[in-house]
């Protein structure tokens, strides 16, 4: 029996937005709408240098916000993700400028501090039963005051401006022709793994891609990182750091599409019970789950201090927990759990910057800023809302 070919192009879109499965098209209208309405206002906001900061400010944030998603999948939630990040950036600095560790051994150090704290949420989690959202909100608490403890009586350390890693998050960018050559190897990966899943679903009998449309898909990917990557080149090029964020979602992305692993996530958010009969285990996933967003988190933070080239007691406060749960929600991810992919969170946290570069070229104060995206993650909330029922009432998940 030959296998069915998925119908391309528009008639296939329509028929996924009937039903529900609207994907990343709201985000990308979303972030599209945002980036019109900002050239309009200021023209500088879609200048090559302005796109350039944009990337560079997105880097620590979406990594703390990709660590979100992947907890939000199971269907809890981590509200410390801020205080873990701050206590990772602690860690880095005492070590590094203080104690004289070497830099390897600090950054180590901090990453897992981040792995410590998941491990114990997700013990607590499964051992107790006590909901995330309370073993989440007092670990933020509790680590914000380890977080003090770590710095001591100065309260603000300065990162060594030669450092490696300092030079890495401000300075590194690839040479414009490397950019090429990573966008021709990303997109031809790509496009052998969809022929690779086309093959294997045809051979099961069931809907694929066909050959044309993965093709196209390809080129169409390529011309437009091709240009994306040609007018970030117009000024200082793609950040290392940037593309060290891309690739933690690529890797995210891989883990949770196509291992074993990446479908007990899905399995358990969509349904515990029925994950739990599947044979699946179900605190196994939870437990990797928190480790997985607190490391991420921990990653993010001593990314935030290499940016800033320093720590301080407000490292990870201020609203970037705010900002990592907003990101991860806006960018798709379901706060009802089993829903969301790990591109939601380099596509939420480039919402989330857009607004808050296009109101800082406005000289509009930080109240506008918080309105603002208050606002747009109620709209995401509700579209995921009316998605989900549009997928009940489909007869879908």
């Amino acid at each position: 029996m030959a296998g069915y070919r998925i119908r391309d192009g528009a008639t296939a879109l329509v028929e996924r937005t009937r039903s529900g499965n609207l994907g990343v098209l709201p985000v990308v209208l979303g972030l599209a709408l945002i980036w019109t309405i900002f050239q309009i206002l200021n023209p500088v906001f879609l200048s090559s240098t302005n796109l350039v900061n944009l990337t560079l400010q997105s880097a620590a944030i979406g990594t703390i916000t990709l660590g979100v998603v992947i907890v939000l999948l199971v269907g809890e939630i981590d509200l410390s993700v801020g205080s873990v990040s701050g206590l990772a950036s602690a860690v880095l600095a005492v070590g590094l400028v203080q104690s004289r560790w070497p830099l390897i051994l600090a950054v180590l150090a901090g990453v897992l501090a981040g792995t410590a704290v998941g491990l114990l949420y997700g013990l607590l989690y499964t051992r107790f039963g006590i909901p995330s959202f309370v073993i989440t909100l007092a670990g933020l608490l509790g680590i914000l005051g380890v977080q003090l403890w770590v710095l001591g009586e100065s309260g603000s350390i300065n990162l060594p401006f030669d450092s490696w890693l300092v030079v890495f998050a401000q300075q590194m960018f690839l040479p414009a022709w490397a950019s090429y050559v990573v966008i021709v190897l990303a997109v031809a990966a790509n496009a052998v793994a969809h022929l690779r899943t086309a093959r294997r679903r045809e051979r099961a009998n069931l809907t694929y891609q066909s050959t044309r449309a993965i093709a196209l898909r390809a080129i169409a990917l390529l011309g437009g990182l091709g240009v994306a990557a040609w007018y970030l080149n117009l000024s200082r090029g793609v950040g290392l750091s940037f593309l060290f964020f891309v690739g933690l979602v690529v890797i995210a992305d891989f883990a949770l599409t196509r291992t074993r692993w990446g479908r007990a996530v899905y399995a358990v958010g969509g349904s515990v019970e029925a994950a739990r009969r599947a044979g699946i285990r179900v605190d196994r996933i939870y437990v990797s789950a928190f480790v997985l967003c607190s490391t991420l988190a921990a990653t993010g933070g001593i990314l935030a201090a290499a940016r800033l080239a320093a720590v301080n007691q407000s490292s990870g406060a201020a609203d970037t927990n705010l900002n990592a749960i907003a990101a991860a929600v806006i960018g798709g991810a379901s706060l009802f759990g089993g829903r969301g992919t790990a591109w939601a969170a380099l596509l939420g946290i480039l919402v989330i910057q857009s607004i808050s570069s296009g109101l800082t070229l406005l000289n509009l104060d930080s109240s506008v800023r918080f309105i603002v995206t208050g606002a747009v993650l109620v709209l995401a909330v509700i579209i995921d809302s009316t998605s989900r029922k549009s997928r009940a009432a489909h007869g879908r998940n």
